[in-house]
């Protein structure tokens, strides 16, 4: 067969132009570190490596929420530690008020105490992310979450919790509502409140009492009056859940101070000496505030008791009892509130192990799709430029030969 010279010239051009080609793309191959440099080369791998880009990158911005999710939990945390120790100093200031009679002066500098509390516990419900997000403001984060109104502390956030991706299919709370931590606090014992009418005259207080039979009591209320006659003191308790229908449920029995009153699954105390017609009122336990306690707790100690008013003393005492069991319920809300705090840390702290894993699997994944594997691209550059110059030297000798040179 015949080949013109034209051809000839064609077909070794068009080779070494594809060889020079290659040994580019190989070159940029090594200079870049990747082996896919467009989408042609491999139009399968550089699908793959597309996808896994884009995992990899999300699976990073999971890991980014899950930071700042641990910090926002973390300062929340830190502040209801603070509201921890402020709520057991107030635990004890009661405790100890209730030690004795105190002379008035003791009394108002517990008070003043107490009130200085209050407003430190209203600017740690206040605290910031620094951000300026609120943090116990539920979605509301530029809303001030707490303020001091002449009928109270009112709160304006709301009960909804942000939340953030902190992994494919999990989303994480990272705020609580203010409400829930601060506002709606079960006052006696969480379940029903004892307390003396108004009306009473004796020198007498009521325990918070317990609960014996979650079965047997449904949130009735119940009313304890006293009888005192002939020097016998007796008392009748009365169901009064049905104001115009009210049942008695114990029958008239004589009194022993501090001897445990028990019907109906509960059961409390009353210690002292009720007067003729003092009554002792019990119904199902009601939202009280934390800042309403301490309020309380400073109109306590600052209570005037004159000498020989036992009307007085009875109300002094009966005031630290409440106050010392509702910040018993107070702290407890609290502590459930860290202890559902330190459950997401603990949960961000596993999901971040296991995205960093991941991370590193992405990664290693996609190296081996698109990264250059530089012993396998040298040797092929050596190999493509060897081939180049030997076609080069052999289209020069070639192209140099004519008939003529054997006549």
């Amino acid at each position: 067969m015949r080949i013109s010279t034209s051809t000839f010239y064609n077909e070794s051009v068009t080779s070494m132009n594809q060889l020079q080609v290659n040994i580019a793309q190989t070159t940029q191959q090594l200079a870049t570190g990747r082996k896919i440099l467009s989408p042609a080369d491999d139009p399968a791998a550089a699908a793959r490596a597309s996808e896994l880009t884009q995992t990899d990158s999300a699976n990073t911005q999971f890991g980014s929420n899950r930071i700042a999710a641990t910090n926002v939990l973390s300062l929340a945390d830190g502040v209801l530690e603070s509201v921890t120790n402020l709520l057991l100093d107030a635990k004890d200031v009661s405790a100890a008020a209730a030690n004795g009679m105190l002379n008035p002066a003791a009394r108002k500098s517990m008070a003043a105490d107490i009130q200085g509390r209050l407003q430190e516990l209203l600017g740690l419900a206040n605290s910031s992310d620094g951000t300026g997000n609120f943090i116990f403001a539920g979605a509301q984060g530029k809303v001030q979450p707490f303020a001091d109104t002449a009928a109270g502390v009112v709160y304006q956030g709301d009960d909804v919790q942000r939340k953030v991706q902190a992994a494919p299919g999990r989303q994480i709370p990272i705020t609580d509502s203010g409400a829930d931590i601060f506002m709606r606090i079960r006052n006696g014992n969480g379940t029903f409140n004892a307390a003396p009418a108004l009306a009473n005259v004796g020198d007498s207080t009521i325990s918070q009492g317990i609960v014996t039979d979650v079965a047997s009591y449904a949130g009735q209320s119940y009313q304890v009056a006293f009888t005192v006659a002939a020097g016998v003191t007796q008392y009748t308790v009365t169901d009064v859940t049905v104001p115009a229908t009210p049942v008695v449920v114990v029958p008239a029995t004589n009194y022993l101070s501090g001897q445990a009153i028990s019907f109906n699954g509960i059961q409390f105390e009353i210690k002292g000496t009720p007067a003729n017609n003092d009554k002792f009122d019990v119904a199902p336990s009601k939202n009280q505030t934390i800042f309403d306690t301490l309020t309380k707790l400073v109109a306590t100690l600052n209570t005037n008791i004159p000498t020989g008013s036992p009307m007085n003393v009875a109300t002094y005492r009966q005031g630290l009892s409440d106050a010392f069991n509702t910040l018993d319920q107070s702290l407890s809300s609290v502590l459930g509130v860290r202890a559902t705090m330190g459950a997401r840390l603990k949960e961000l702290d596993a999901l971040n192990v296991t995205g960093d894993n991941l991370g590193l699997e992405y990664k290693a994944t996609l190296s081996k799709i698109q990264d250059t594997d530089y012993n396998k691209a040298i040797s092929e550059l050596t190999q493509q430029q060897m081939v180049l110059t030997a076609a080069q030297k052999s289209f020069s000798q070639v192209s140099k030969m004519s008939l003529f040179d054997y006549l």
